[in-house]
């Protein structure tokens, strides 16, 4: 569900050469799991930045598991969970430790320091969607928020006191209404992070639970 890699090297953005929009057809090179490249990248310097030596770390959607090894790089104890079987088995096959899961719901209450999430995020029409993996790693429905609102709705529960979350939100998927989600559900946000891309903007959102 993360790690982007397009046709052209340009992460998730591709021209469908008729409204310049992005087009998921143009970013499908890679037949079953999500490969890093820019939004990778971005998150995890953004969090590996913040990590401490030791902290329980979540990298949700893992693909093929690169910001778990930069967590762990880092000093984590991290481990990678999606609910792409094939994502399973390629960070596995990196020597990480994975669960195959949809989102955070099978963790334990208070189970995470720090909890990374890079969602599929394009904004798709259901009648250009593809019922495959690659799709739903790409693929954020038609606001783009199909993954990152549930994931909003339950990643305070897994964190620990004093933790945090960061997700990678595109300028495609309205970053006011992610930040309006995760406020209803208790979420203090902040940008720790950006990127100019020429099809959108790429952000880091630190979230953390309000305490007011």
């Amino acid at each position: 569900m993360t790690d982007g890699g397009g046709a052209d090297g340009s992460g998730r953005r591709g021209a469908d050469g008729s409204d310049g929009k992005p087009a998921l057809a143009a970013q499908r090179d890679v037949e079953q799991v999500y490969q890093p490249a820019e939004d990778s990248k971005l998150l995890a310097d953004a969090v590996v930045e913040r990590v401490e030596r030791g902290d329980r770390a979540l990298d949700v959607g893992t693909g093929s598991g690169y910001v778990a090894a930069r967590m762990a790089e880092a000093g984590a104890d991290a481990v990678g969970a999606d609910l792409n079987p094939h994502a399973c088995r390629q960070a596995a096959e990196a020597g990480l430790p994975v669960v195959r899961a949809d989102l955070t719901g099978p963790f334990r209450d208070g189970s995470f320091d720090v909890v990374a999430f890079n969602p599929p995020y394009l904004p798709t029409e259901p009648d250009r969607e593809w019922d495959d993996w690659m799709e739903r790693a790409l693929s954020g429905g038609e606001d783009g928020r199909a993954a990152i609102d549930p994931f909003l709705d339950d990643v305070a529960r897994v964190l620990a006191p004093g933790g945090a979350a960061y997700l990678l939100v595109s300028s495609l998927t309205d970053p006011d209404t992610v930040r309006e989600r995760a406020a209803a559900n208790g979420l203090a946000s902040e940008e720790v992070a950006s990127e100019s891309h020429p099809f959108e903007t790429l952000l880091v959102v630190r979230f953390e639970r309000d305490a007011r």
